[in-house]
């Protein structure tokens, strides 16, 4: 296993390119961000460095080039969470003249040891694992491949290891913030009622599902919602027919919000809501308030995969981020994750900035600890 030292030097050279993004790459200070009201406006961004690192410093496997490979549980182009992995990774490559990267996605859970495997055979330098869901092989590879650099984006968390690079999130703060956002919405459109599109009752889901019930009653405690089921057990995020049959159960039964928790099905969700002109939302994505998206959303709830990667590289320069270590990105103190409305009031902007800066406070700990004990007992 090569030293943290010899990964930090490696990856700065990587690290050089990351622009801050706005919301997405721009670090904040956590004493600020419990004690100001932090911005929850749509991300903008800087132009990246057109200084391209040495490729060799990122040639683990010494054969003159540069290559990612990005492993994903659900298709590269859903449009949301296993997406933004893909994209940021194709964008890292692109702008510093590295190989394409090896993207191997749909992966199942039953599969992953082996199509891991593959994947670190093909002259790969930096492999980024997209869900913690296909996790479970990685102490047995990370120990075969040492001089591989491996990085999870892994959700919910995974068991420590020194060689795997980890981010986390807490489902259940994102949720409440979307819940919250959705809520506002409503509460402007005159709609009372939601629906929470998902796969099959993972207890992240659960935790997602509660907490966005929790934030969209907190606006007001009148407001409900629907959580429908439409996969197969486990992980099974990508029935577009079963999805956009639900939604049109829902939407016949006057809902007038839909968060398509999804992969594979969740644009074909989206498209039908706009249809429909009810509000909708991203799961994930943080770019989808952009002009030019030709799916429109209202609100963008961020656990965006290729953000994380570009903040988690950026604090490996800095020498906050070694290897082994688990960054834990929390609403209200890190700019990534949380939900946004994307063309808010004035008022509804301000309702979101006081919503962020309880969550960092920690006044909130409490109900949060709650949900993820409902969400994941037994």
């Amino acid at each position: 296993m090569r030293t943290s030292k010899l990964v930090v030097a490696a990856i700065a050279a990587l690290g050089l390119v990351a622009a801050a993004c706005g919301d997405d790459e721009e670090s904040t200070d956590t004493t600020t961000a419990a004690t100001d009201a932090p911005t929850t406006d749509a991300p903008t961004t800087d132009a990246p460095t057109t200084d391209a690192p040495e490729a060799n410093a990122l040639d683990f496997n010494g054969d003159g080039e540069v290559r990612f490979g990005i492993a994903a549980a659900g298709p590269a182009d859903d449009g949301a969470y296993y997406q933004a992995v893909v994209d940021a990774a194709k964008e890292l490559s692109a702008e510093n003249g590295f190989a394409d990267p090896i993207v191997v996605d749909n992966i199942q859970a039953a599969d992953a040891a082996t199509l891991l495997g593959d994947l670190a055979q093909q002259a790969v330098d930096v492999i980024i694992i997209g869900a913690s869901e296909i996790a479970e092989p990685l102490p047995a590879l990370i120990a075969e491949y040492p001089d591989i650099y491996w990085y999870c984006n892994c959700g919910a968390g995974f068991p420590e290891d020194p060689g795997l690079a980890q981010s986390t999130d807490n489902g259940a703060e994102i949720g409440y913030t979307a819940g919250y956002a959705t809520g506002l919405l409503l509460q402007a459109n005159g709609g009372t009622s939601t629906t929470f599109i998902g796969c099959c009752d993972l207890g992240f889901e659960k935790q997602s599902y509660i907490a966005f019930e929790a934030g969209l009653q907190a606006v007001d405690p009148s407001f409900t919602m629907t959580y429908v089921q439409t996969g197969a057990f486990p992980f099974d995020f990508d029935n577009t027919a079963n999805a956009t049959a639900a939604l049109q159960t829902a939407i016949d039964e006057g809902t007038s919000a839909v968060y398509p928790y999804l992969g594979g099905a969740h644009r074909p969700v989206v498209q039908a809501a706009n249809e429909a002109g009810i509000i909708v939302m991203s799961a994930g994505s943080s770019k989808v308030c952009d002009a030019g998206e030709e799916l429109k959303y209202d609100i963008a709830v961020r656990f965006d995969g290729g953000d994380y990667v570009r903040a988690v590289m950026s604090e490996i320069i800095d020498g906050t981020f070694l290897e082994g270590d688990i960054k834990a990105f929390k609403v209200g103190v890190d700019p990534e994750p949380g939900a946004i409305i994307c063309d808010p009031t004035p008022e509804q902007q301000t309702a979101m900035d006081d919503l962020y800066a309880q969550i960092a406070s920690g006044e909130l700990d409490a109900l949060f600890g709650q949900i993820a004990g409902e969400a994941f007992a037994g």
